[in-house]
């Protein structure tokens, strides 16, 4: 075959390769929320590239580093999902900025985020004054989530009706039926009272696949077993 022709099905193939290997690891790979699918969708892409047009290397290295590019991702992906732990490994892990409107200069040097860098991202969110801030938090992605103090926060429909109350960050409890205990340590919420919520819905620890308090105190459950019952439970914490 011509080198024309060699061309244009080596630039096929490698579409539908790239095609394929999107489609199998999920949306999250055009995110690139991780660090391990931002180097994999570089990899991928430079391996696709020289596969259209690098006659010079064999057809069949190529579709075998595919191959192996793409199992290693997807072999890692399945990993993090089945072992938070690990997945904080593989995924890497969000970062505090900002707790209780205090920077934290220790995170941000660990995480090599500068001033600047935190009051543009604010300035993206709208925010130029940082004493506005009660709470930021760099994600897994790079972006930045963040948590206005109280005084600052726009004013809902629901806020008109009732006394307004601290706000906080949700906390994560439970995981794959698994306490998160480093999360219980920190917090008011131990384990006795997890246990003593989980108690009064007839629960266990390895029922739930995920359980949260929420911003205003509420305990969201979301179960492994549904069959019988509905998927996710949301009640407001008693006072």
């Amino acid at each position: 075959m011509s080198d024309a022709v060699e061309i244009i099905f080596r630039t096929l193939t490698s579409f539908i390769l790239l095609w394929v290997f999107v489609h199998l690891l999920g949306k999250q790979t055009i995110a690139q929320r991780t660090y391990h699918l931002y180097i994999a969708s570089i990899t991928m892409g430079t391996i696709a590239g020289n596969l259209a047009f690098n006659i010079k290397i064999k057809f069949l290295y190529f579709i075998i580093a595919i191959i192996i590019m793409g199992t290693v991702v997807f072999m890692l992906n399945l990993l993090a999902v089945r072992n938070p732990r690990f997945g904080k490994w593989i995924a890497g892990e969000p970062a505090t900025l900002i707790q209780k409107g205090k920077i934290l200069q220790e995170s941000m040097e660990r995480m090599g985020y500068s001033m600047d860098s935190l009051k543009q991202a604010l300035r993206e969110k709208d925010i130029f004054n940082i004493e506005e801030v009660e709470c930021a938090i760099l994600e897994i992605n790079g972006s930045l989530s963040v948590l206005k103090k109280e005084q600052h926060q726009s004013a809902t429909k629901q806020d008109l009706l009732i006394l307004p109350s601290a706000g906080t960050v949700p906390i994560e409890l439970v995981y794959d039926g698994r306490i998160l205990y480093e999360n219980l340590s920190k917090h008011t919420y131990d384990d006795e009272w997890l246990m003593a919520e989980l108690k009064k819905r007839n629960l266990s620890v390895l029922d739930i696949m995920y359980a949260v308090v929420g911003t205003k105190g509420n305990l969201y459950i979301d179960l492994i077993k549904d069959q019988s019952r509905e998927s996710s439970i949301a009640c407001q914490r008693e006072s």
